[in-house]
């Protein structure tokens, strides 16, 4: 490490924990990576949680002139949260929120996901204005920080117009907070040369008539490419300049530390249209027609952008015959109320009647057709990562063109794709804002790839900044993508007032350096992202992080980007002969790629492209559980047995706990983990008692004909409660007490205890095992159900996702909730407790699209129920909560700090999760079924 570095290093560790300064290579380059297709790897990754330590990194950095780089969440495009020396990334402490003024205003830490933000304010009936694609993960600090928009919010509605306050820190550490007058009085007294230079660039613009006239109609335009000028004309206090400046500043001027917006009402009708008409020259003219109808969001796509789709499930039939001259809107209205909305949407039609439309669907407010129909629209993006060819990158480009110039612009942006040869490209955007997305594919493996990238990307400069007079980065932030041709699109003026504006804030040019201002002509086309073959599963992945949020490891070790950004580098390292290098790589990953993964595969549900990253994980443990297969092999096969040795071993954990106390029971279990380094299972107090009930069949004797196959989980027949719970009953008790109390029969699987879904081996990679385990449970329940005449209950719901998945035969499978809902709950009747409870919903429920299932049944059971934030999967997976404890503390840590005062239990459906939950939350959590048991006494 260079000498400054490790001085820096040293600073550092005074104030900050070892484990949040990461300067191993592994580490590095994990962290290192964004959603852009360029890779800096950092010297150094510090992650922060509070303002205090901010301040101090900010300092020690500018007193060792290192530069330093912020990132959010990593979602930006343009290569402006990459550095090659000092990453300041933010632990999730950065979470907290205020609400005002009944839902008007919102106070955001920079670590809030924009979604979240969203849901907090939807009592309200409002939400905050920027509405970027990635919503569901980037995070406030980058919504600001890149001026970023969306479909909806359009110029009127975004960060710059919408802020009302901000709490920021300088390049030398020097804080201010707009919303506080003594903070302004102490910034103006410690900042004058930045005061006075904003007052005087103010004056010089407003004397410069021609430049003042330029930037007012860069702004009629979406724009964020530069600095937000604007803030010079729109404003003549310095306080007010400088707080609009922070906005689109892509951490070049500072970090923003909180920010108050102004919010937006939400309005709860909407209703969406698909429009197509003969021309895209058309489809333009109607767009300036529909500029003055009560529009929300009008999206353009070009013939090519429909084709991409065209084959895609559900997607309307007249798709596929389309020529690739239509131009099609998809458009949105929103209202308060149904009759506004209806007269809205018939003005919108009376518009739209005036062009020659040659395919159509109406006006919908049906929950599935607008699913749809958006799903066209965000559906493209994906539908061309998904058919590029493996070493490709996907770049998306955001350009905005005056409307007037929308039809003329996407005619050339087509003829330059077909002079550059880019055959795969679409076109869609924003079309009310003349915001024009392009999506195309390119590879970076050779000079030729690379110079014909770098002659198309002068060619869309010219035509869009020259020609058209338009914006080279519309939404997505200059970055070092656009950062060659600032100047071409502000003139030697408007450029050399972005210089000016850097040179005031950060004089030492430690912020961020090479984003927006870049002297290499070349930058753009320098320091490109490898995307290098590694695997089929993961091959199609653009790296763009949305998968992240989800995922239980991220805080521990790694996400699934970074996850699929390492093995990428180990299979580059191997093809090229670099295998030294290559085995360092392979034994980090060893621990944080595959140990700590959980297999839960939240995070194809978020992917673009559908990845399921814990299918590779589970493909590579194949090859290290290997010497594991005969042993396993022989439990699948006797699985009885198996079972039986489980329950003995829990007897003997409930005798010794009796026998010798809790405390000497962990103090001697956990002892003999730590000499083995971790290689026997984790005790705990929460560990369940064994189960002793034994499911049987029965008759419930109404004379009404209601069977139910009730196939009690490996975990539920041998686990019993933990000790001390106030209803020591067993799940299978429970469950059976339930069904009776409905009128059903109950019919229990021969050889019970020799069934298994599979799920143990499959998530150690042993498929043919796990196949084996499954084909014979399908084979016992198909019998008992009399071939699919009768519901299957799994009580847990893993098991019952698992089978649904792998089942051949036609049988309905449900889980708890699924189960209570569709058949039990028309013969119970429910009394609320009056109790607040708390829910958790497995990622298995989250994957089978049951969380607003799970949560109207314990409402209906309990007078509070509080679903915690934070935790889509609690990361035990299996058996990993014994075997990988901090996977399971990692992935539940907010969870204790949400549980009320007054809250004595949770609920979930799945018996080992329960464990886990019950350790890290303080309370017991048991089967929601015993709550509907309780609800329903």
């Amino acid at each position: 490490m260079e000498y400054n570095y490790q001085q820096l290093k040293n600073m550092l560790a005074t104030r900050l924990a070892p484990d949040r300064i990461f300067t191993e290579e592994a580490q590095l380059l994990a962290y290192g990576t964004d959603a852009s297709f360029y890779r800096l790897l950092p010297k150094m990754v510090v992650r922060l949680k509070d303002l205090d330590e901010v301040i101090f990194t900010i300092q020690a950095c500018d007193q060792l002139n290192i530069p330093c780089t912020f990132r959010a969440a990593g979602t930006s495009l343009s290569g402006q949260a990459v550095s090659d020396s000092v990453l300041i990334t933010l632990t999730d402490d950065w979470r907290e929120h205020k609400i005002y003024d009944d839902g008007h205003k919102i106070t955001l830490q920079p670590g809030v996901i924009g979604a979240d933000a969203n849901k907090y304010l939807e009592s309200f009936g409002r939400k905050i204005g920027p509405d970027p694609a990635s919503i569901n993960t980037c995070k406030i600090g980058g919504i600001a920080a890149n001026n970023a928009s969306g479909m909806c919010c359009g110029t009127a509605q975004n960060s710059y117009r919408t802020v009302d306050s901000m709490k920021l820190v300088f390049a030398d550490g020097t804080l201010l907070d707009t919303a506080s007058e003594e903070s302004i009085v102490a910034f103006e007294n410690k900042q004058p040369k930045l005061i006075s230079g904003i007052k005087n660039l103010c004056t010089d613009v407003r004397n410069n008539v021609e430049l003042a006239q330029r930037i007012r109609h860069k702004y009629r335009l979406k724009n964020t490419t530069g600095y937000s000028l604007n803030a010079l004309v729109d404003y003549s206090d310095p306080i007010d300049v400088i707080k609009h400046l922070m906005i689109g500043s892509e951490g070049t001027l500072g970090f923003i530390a909180e920010i108050t917006y102004n919010t937006v009402i939400e309005h709860p009708y909407k209703a969406s249209a698909l429009i197509v008409f003969n021309s895209i020259e058309e489809a333009s003219q109607a767009v300036t027609a529909l500029a003055k109808d009560p529009v929300s969001a009008v999206e353009m796509m070009d013939g090519r952008a429909m084709r991409s789709v065209a084959d895609k499930p559900g997607m309307p039939d007249f798709i596929q015959h389309l020529n690739l001259e239509a131009g099609t809107l998809l458009i949105e209205s929103r209202a308060s109320n149904q009759t506004t909305l209806d007269q809205q949407c018939d003005v919108i039609m009376q518009t739209v009647a005036q062009f020659n439309v040659i395919e159509s669907i109406s006006f919908t407010t049906d929950a599935h057709t607008v699913a749809t129909l958006w799903g066209i629209r965000k559906g493209m993006f994906p539908a061309v990562g998904a058919v590029r060819e493996v070493g490709t990158s996907v770049i998306i480009e955001d350009v905005a063109f005056p409307v007037e110039n929308l039809a003329a612009g996407v005619r050339d942006l087509q003829q330059l794709f077909d002079q550059f040869h880019y055959d795969e490209a679409i076109i869609f955007g924003h079309a009310l804002e003349g915001n024009l997305h392009f999506v195309f594919t390119q590879g970076f493996e050779s000079p030729d790839e690379i110079q014909r990238y770098g002659d198309f990307m002068d060619s869309v400069a010219e035509l869009v900044a020259v020609k058209y007079q338009g914006s080279l980065k519309a939404e997505h932030g200059t970055g070092r993508n656009m950062a060659p041709y600032v100047e071409l699109e502000w003139g030697k003026d408007g450029y050399a007032l972005i210089q000016q504006i850097k040179a005031l804030f950060d004089p030492r040019g430690i912020l961020n350096p090479g984003v927006i201002i870049n002297d290499d002509p070349q930058s753009h086309i320098k320091n490109l992202k490898p995307m290098p073959k590694a695997d089929d599963l993961i091959d199609r992945c653009i790296e763009c992080g949305f998968c992240e949020p989800v995922c239980p490891s991220r805080t521990l070790t790694l996400s699934p980007r970074q996850r699929i950004v390492l093995y990428r580098e180990i299979q580059r390292r191997e093809a090229a002969g670099e295998t030294a290098n290559s085995a360092a790589l392979r034994d980090v990953f060893e621990y944080q790629g595959l140990d700590t993964c959980a297999a839960t595969g939240l995070c194809a549900d978020r992917c673009p492209v559908g990845i399921n990253t814990g299918d590779l994980v589970k493909k590579l443990r194949t090859a290290k559980y290997q010497k594991f297969t005969p042993i396993a092999r022989w439990t699948a096969d006797h699985f009885t047995a198996t079972t039986k040795m489980v329950n003995v071993g829990l007897k003997a954990n409930e005798l010794a706990q009796k026998v010798l106390g809790e405390k000497a029971v962990g103090k001697v279990t956990n002892g003999i983990r730590n000499l083995t380094g971790g290689k026997t299972p984790i005790w705990m107090p929460e560990i369940p008692t064994s189960n002793r009930h034994q499911p049987k069949n029965t008759k419930a004797h109404t004379g009404v004909n209601k069977k139910v196959v009730y196939l009690p989980s490996c975990a539920s027949r041998t686990m019993g409660q933990q000790a001390g719970n106030t209803d020591s009953r067993s799940l299978t008790e429970v469950t059976t007490s339930l069904i009776k109390k409905a009128g059903f029969d109950i019919i229990i699987p021969k050889s019970l205890a020799d069934q298994c879904c599979g799920m143990p081996y499959d998530s150690k990679g042993m498929t043919a095992l796990a196949k084996q385990k499954s084909q014979q449970l399908e084979d016992v329940l198909w019998q008992a159900s009399e071939q699919g005449k009768w519901p299957v209950l799994m009580d847990t719901s893993p098991c019952a996702k698992r089978s649904i998945e792998q089942f051949t035969q036609p049988m309905e499978v449900l889980e708890p909730t699924g189960f209570v809902l569709k058949y039990l709950l028309n013969y119970l009747s429910i009394s609320p407790i009056e109790e607040t409870v708390m829910l958790h919903v497995t990622c298995s429920s989250r994957r089978m699209g049951l969380e607003n299932s799970m949560l109207e049944l314990a409402n209906a059971c309990a007078s509070e129920v509080i679903i915690p934030e934070h935790i889509q999967c609690c990361g035990w997976a299996g058996d990993k909560g014994f075997t990988t404890p901090e996977l399971n503390a990692a992935a539940v840590h907010p969870l204790k700090e949400q549980v009320p005062n007054n809250c004595t239990r949770g609920f979930s459906n799945s018996r080992t999760c329960e464990i886990g939950l019950s350790h890290h939350s303080g309370i017991p959590y048991q089967s929601i079924l015993y709550l509907v048991d309780e609800a329903t006494a």
